[in-house]
């Protein structure tokens, strides 16, 4: 994984037996042999996780993963707690071959995505955003990959006025990317659709952040990034289906351009949406993304966008939740991230959902015009993207609770976690 010697590194084992150290009980001991993570939690990819963040708080960079007990869920949750923004560490696997190329190809991919997402928004436009997922997964897929870039005025020829809306306030123009992976026949059909949140700042718009909650967000096109991760994984992985991928690429700013509340949008489906919050901007792009999508005839569309806050709120920073009017969707979703180690909640959808955002002067608004979007904001932005998403399909919209820690936690380091990718790609393969 690296050029720096397995010498170099701090070897990392883990144990069964209680820490025997007469000063405490801490679960990350040292000796002469190096670091030992005392399994005694009943959680132990939790405990090793945040036995990582530990090891990496104290200054260890580079380590090597040594014994029997390291499988392969453990090894991967010690490399998400022991991953941070800043580039300069380093880890060994251990186990047979199999265990650590599938290792290093999630940590190539997963380095790809936390890259992104922790670029500046300076230097991160919307087209950089969809041309840089473009050419790596076209240096991925080869030339079963191939793709356009909508941006600009050229998004109202192609009637994606969502994004147009909220990119208009940049001079940095936004942008749709249209890319299809296809190892099969010219003909073959769509088997699964991808759609991604690309809004590479938010600035809430004139309905404008606060200054501590403007901070994080070049993380808002964490939706994007894995999305494309994930299909970037699934290709790697030996996939043989054509998927397509749309991203929704746009800043969201401020100026004599943009958009404004009271503003109506007029969807290619006919929707009619009143703006009542220009900092729910994220519906308003990906309603185009879903309208592609679904125009692709796949029988599977999956959605991922840091959407809501009121996501977190319900399941916290370590569970991503998941919608879908199919329970079907739901259990397979649970089932596969339960497979790769990582978390998703179902939270509520039902058809009412839909009608949950009214608007005296359009089919809907794009939020409710109280803090927060009020009761049930996650469910009431599901049910608006339900509006653009044919009804032959299946759907999962995954809102992005865990994908970005605005200060290190006990299990991630600041900044993304790229924890949803490995969930998508499994659903990809699926």
């Amino acid at each position: 994984m690296s050029e720096l010697k397995m010498t170099d590194a701090m070897p990392v084992q883990l144990t069964q037996q209680a820490p025997t150290a007469p000063w405490g009980k801490a679960d990350v001991t040292f000796t002469a042999e190096g670091a030992h993570i005392h399994l005694t939690a009943a959680d132990d990819l939790r405990q090793i996780q945040m036995a990582a963040r530990k090891l990496r708080s104290q200054g260890v960079n580079h380590v090597v993963l040594t014994g029997l007990l390291w499988d392969l869920h453990r090894q991967w949750v010690f490399a998400q707690g022991f991953a941070t923004a800043k580039a300069g560490y380093h880890i060994h696997w251990c186990g047979d071959e199999a265990v650590q190329a599938e290792l290093q190809r999630r940590f190539e991919v997963a380095t790809f995505a936390r890259q992104l997402i922790n670029d500046t928004p300076e230097n991160l436009s919307p087209v950089k955003l969809a041309q840089q997922a473009a050419t790596w997964l076209a240096a991925i897929g080869g030339d079963k990959v191939s793709y356009r870039i909508i941006e600009g005025e050229a998004l109202l020829d192609a009637r994606w006025i969502g994004i147009h809306a909220v990119g208009r306030g940049s001079e940095r123009p936004p942008a749709m990317l249209e890319l299809d992976f296809n190892p099969l026949a010219a003909d073959a059909p769509v088997s699964v659709a991808l759609v991604g949140k690309g809004i590479t700042f938010d600035s809430g718009g004139y309905s404008i952040k606060a200054s501590e909650g403007m901070l994080g967000m070049k993380c808002d096109m964490a939706g994007a990034a894995t999305v494309t991760a994930a299909l970037g994984l699934a290709i790697q992985s030996g996939l043989n289906k054509r998927v397509k991928l749309f991203l929704c690429c746009a800043e969201n700013l401020i100026s004599g351009r943009a958009y404004k509340l009271g503003d109506i949008l007029t969807y290619k489906n006919g929707v009619t949406v009143e703006v009542v919050n220009t900092d729910a901007e994220g519906r308003l792009v990906l309603a185009d993304g879903l309208q592609a999508a679904s125009a692709t005839g796949a029988p599977f569309i999956i959605d991922a966008a840091t959407l809501t806050g009121a996501a977190v709120m319900a399941v916290g920073a370590n569970y991503n939740a998941i919608f879908s009017p199919q329970a079907d969707v739901l259990q397979l979703a649970q089932q596969k991230a339960a497979t790769v180690a990582e978390r998703v909640w179902p939270l509520p959808l039902d058809p009412w959902h839909k009608d949950m955002c009214p608007s005296a002067y359009a089919d809907t608004a794009n939020s409710r015009p109280v803090k927060g979007g009020g009761a049930g904001g996650a469910s009431n932005a599901a049910g608006f993207l339900w509006r653009f998403v044919s009804p032959e399909a299946k759907w999962l919209h995954v809102d992005l609770a865990g994908a970005f820690e605005d200060s290190a936690s006990a299990l991630w380091g600041a900044g993304a976690t790229t924890h949803g990718v490995l969930t998508i790609s499994e659903l990809i393969k699926a």
